[in-house]
């Protein structure tokens, strides 16, 4: 199978592309080869950046089209199960949801009480989901969810509008307005067993192995969103007068832009390398934890920076800078927390950590 795809954002949701002005802003290709999905993560990562930072796209809608983790679940599919639900992802003519979170598993995401009991030639499932992006669209088409079974923690597969998957109502969230995010509830949810997703008892393990690359996008939408309020700040400094003049020959405040331009380029660089290494084929654990983690707080900090540049203006909503300082601080608790990494990475340096 060989999907081409072009428009904006990872996916190339026709809704961005839309926004986007119909610009073809990229093309991009994923092939289904042995042993996996091929796709370049530099490009993806490259493409996650551009949104916030040429689109001004923020980290919310950029949500909305980012399926990078659920498209690289289904390598550890069969082909009968790429064959099915690939293409349409890829395109971007649906969406698929990534179900890991529960309301007592988040950080500690093995704590999973979502069980599944084969019943015949089907699994029943019941229990309970958090936090699950993209499970409640209109073009969402199917939600992989992990599952205790006999065997360990399994994956599944569960299509959209299967009886006894419930959607939640969608949160009502601080930030990351445009993104779709509810609960699940699983009820006597029956599919069939064709639906595991690989090995028996491998889910967890599959799913954990998924994160690192999640974990890359992450740094990438936080680098670009560092970088949008980096040059939105310059520009309004440039512009705005007080005291006589523009007010970026303030040092109290061109310093802080300093600052934030090197946060910017070791963002940048910390992000490439683990996305080099992922295309590499070569272990990702420690730089992709290192990527997210100051990529993340790089854009916590450029976010405080740019509101405070704005002033008074940075407070109001119909500036991007009030979405980036509204959105950013998420991207320290998705895909593993700022405590997760340094856990991680301290864990790599051989620490007797806990």
């Amino acid at each position: 199978m060989r999907v081409g795809v072009v428009g904006a954002g990872i996916s190339g949701l026709s809704a961005v592309h839309e926004l986007a002005g119909g610009s073809e802003v990229v093309a991009f290709e994923a092939r289904d080869e042995p042993g996996g999905i091929v796709r370049s993560r530099r490009i993806d990562g490259h493409l996650v950046e551009l949104g916030p930072q040429r689109l001004r796209l923020t980290p919310g809608i950029e949500s909305l089209v980012d399926e990078l983790d659920l498209r690289e679940e289904l390598r550890f599919g069969d082909d009968d199960q790429r064959d099915e639900w690939l293409p349409d992802l890829v395109s971007g003519r649906r969406l698929g949801a990534f179900g890991l979170t529960e309301p007592d598993g988040g950080s500690d995401a093995g704590a999973t009480r979502t069980r599944a009991v084969l019943d015949g030639d089907e699994w029943v499932l019941d229990g309970s989901k958090a936090f699950i992006t993209n499970c409640g669209t209109s073009i969402t088409s199917i939600v992989t969810a992990t599952v205790r079974t006999d065997d360990g923690i399994s994956a599944f597969v569960v299509p959209a509008g299967t009886p006894g998957m419930i959607i939640e109502p969608a949160y009502d969230k601080l930030g990351w307005h445009a993104s779709d995010t509810h609960g699940i509830t699983f009820d006597g949810c029956r599919i069939p067993a064709e639906n595991l997703l690989g090995q028996p008892g491998q889910g967890f393990r599959n799913f954990l192995s998924i994160l690192d690359d999640g974990r890359i996008a992450i740094s990438a939408l936080a680098l670009g969103s560092a970088r949008a309020c980096l040059e939105l700040s310059v520009e309004y400094a440039q512009q705005r007068h007080a005291f006589g003049g523009p007010i970026g020959r303030f040092q109290g405040l061109s310093f802080q832009l300093s600052d934030l331009a090197v946060q910017v380029e070791n963002a940048h660089n910390l992000t490439y390398k683990a996305a080099w290494l992922k295309d590499q084929g070569r272990s990702i654990g420690q730089a992709a934890a290192m990527a997210k983690l100051y990529s993340t707080e790089a854009a916590m900090d450029a976010a405080r920076v740019a509101t405070q540049v704005f002033g008074g203006m940075g407070f109001m909503e119909e500036t991007p800078v009030a979405r980036f300082y509204r959105d950013a601080k998420i991207l320290e608790v998705g895909e593993g927390t700022s405590e997760i990494q340094r856990l991680v990475i301290a864990r790599n340096l051989g620490l007797p950590v806990e």
